[in-house]
């Protein structure tokens, strides 16, 4: 574990923090950079070595994530998204033919992944989904669009959900693989954003888009039930993410407690601050057994929909706080782009929206302890 945290720190030091701030104002998504993770194996963390894959487990996942995330919560993100989402949604339920085709081009960030669930009237509500998918002999005719969608521009292929039943059938849901230059099926303007701007975001759009049966994942109908078990790992990965923004956002502040000096003694050692610091410390290493408690669970094998959570929550809303706090102890300063606080604290609030709100964790949570109730 020392080796891949050491190896993730060094290549986050070297190869990401010189250009984080260019990257942000330019919402340059560094394509170069993932081909350079994944010749380190950072992109196919999950995939076993057969496949090209690093071959670990959430453990170290969970490692690389938090110091990625530390650096660049916008590079964490995209890691994210494509080992746990695209490579991860292929790995869990395609067959063998599909994995030997797609898993080694991920793997090694030869492609670039992208997940497709969210659209404009269903966020949350994933059984609401209005993109239509309609057999015609051996393919499908697939109509509609998705949003908010990484690396939907730049990603060279995706997995993406699309009704073939009834609105709302948890079984009238199914996943495809859908190769970028596939006729009908294009990307829309890079979306605008607050924080993780250098995390591509942007829209997907099927235009009578023919994609054929070998394309489906697992059996027609089965994507949404394949969603929400992806998703229940995927809330490690966003906790791990949240995990380096918070971590990033207290070392940065207690530096500076420790450099600035106001009334003749350090900052840090006014009792508001120093308290804050020990208060912002607490709830990083509590958010830390949190995620490891759930990514333990995982490479188990054992369910983990209430520790995800739980630690997706907790995690997401702590790196809110501690990104505030931070920016508050830098003072003026931490108004500034000349300081690292002030992107910690754009980057964070993401983690309480993506991959389900801190609403929809509660909810979750709430539906599993009452399983509890004797």
């Amino acid at each position: 574990m020392a080796l891949v945290r050491e190896s993730a720190r060094q290549f986050a030091q070297t190869h990401i923090k010189p250009y984080i701030m260019e990257w942000d104002e330019s919402q340059y998504f560094p394509v170069e950079l993932f081909k350079k993770m994944g010749e380190y194996g950072f992109m196919g963390v999950l995939v076993p070595e057969k496949y090209n894959g690093t071959g670990l487990g959430y453990q170290e996942y969970i490692t690389i994530l938090d110091e990625i995330s530390k650096v660049c919560g916008s590079i964490g993100l995209s890691v994210a998204a494509h080992n746990s989402l695209c490579t991860n949604h292929i790995l869990s339920f395609s067959n063998e033919e599909q994995k030997q085709k797609y898993l080694p081009k991920l793997a090694s960030a030869e492609w670039i992944g992208a997940w497709g669930l969210t659209e404009t009237g269903s966020g949350s509500d994933a059984g609401g989904l209005t993109t239509t998918a309609v057999v015609d002999g051996d393919y499908f005719i697939i109509n509609g669009s998705k949003t908010f969608i990484t690396h939907a521009i730049s990603g060279d292929v995706a997995v993406v959900m699309v009704r073939t039943g009834e609105k709302g059938d948890k079984h009238g849901v199914t996943a495809f693989i859908i190769e970028k230059g596939t006729p009908g099926f294009t990307a829309g303007k890079k979306i605008d954003k607050l924080g993780m701007r250098a995390s591509e975001t942007a829209s997907l759009f099927f235009d009578n888009c023919r994609v054929h049966k070998s394309q489906v994942i697992g059996e027609v109908g089965n994507g949404f039930v394949q969603a929400l078990k992806l998703l229940d790992g995927g809330r490690i990965s966003i906790a791990a993410l949240s995990l380096g923004i918070a971590r990033g956002a207290y070392e940065c502040a207690l530096r500076y407690a420790n450099e600035r000096e106001q009334f003749n003694q350090k900052i840090f050692d006014f009792q508001d601050v120093g308290f804050t610091l020990a208060d912002m410390a607490t709830k990083v290493e509590a958010s830390e057994l949190l995620i490891r408690q759930a990514g333990y669970l995982k490479d188990m094998g054992k369910s983990v929909t209430k520790e995800g959570a739980m630690a997706k929550l907790f995690a997401s809303e702590t790196a809110v706080e501690v990104s505030n706090q931070s920016v508050q102890i830098h003072g003026g300063y931490g108004f500034t782009k000349d300081f690292p606080a002030e992107k910690f604290f754009r980057d964070a609030k993401l983690c309480t929206i993506g991959e389900g709100t801190s609403a929809i964790q509660k909810m979750v949570i709430s539906r599993e302890i009452k399983k509890d109730v004797k």
